[in-house]
């Protein structure tokens, strides 16, 4: 871990985003639910507009349970003394890479597949 990483600012910036995160699912839970298809309460355009939606509610969902996993992850990192560093070839993550997103583990090298 370098000294020059205020690892703490990082810390801070991660657990409200996990909690932002969390937040987000909990508000979203009932967009998420079964739609109901009983045809004579609501018709046909509804009953699809209701699915996209759910479709739609489902997908955040994935994507906020995807960064919520790297969120955890990185968390793991700095407790490891492994923040700021690569995962892939264990070079330093530029700070500006991090301060854009400190879930990332890997360095702009190798997330270009270099």
């Amino acid at each position: 871990m370098s000294d020059d990483i205020d690892v703490d600012t990082f810390r801070a910036a991660l657990i409200e985003r996990q909690r932002e995160l969390e937040e987000l699912s909990r508000i979203s839970a009932e967009a998420r639910a079964a739609v109901e298809l009983d045809q004579a309460s609501v018709g046909r355009v509804s009953r699809i507009d209701a699915i996209q939606q759910q479709e739609m509610a489902l997908a955040s969902e994935r994507s906020r349970t995807n960064e919520l996993a790297r969120i955890k992850a990185a968390l793991a990192r700095i407790e490891d003394g492994d923040f700021g560093f690569c995962m892939k070839c264990g070079e330093r993550i530029a700070e500006k890479r991090l301060r854009f997103d400190p879930s990332l583990a890997t360095c702009v090298d190798c997330a270009a597949g270099g």
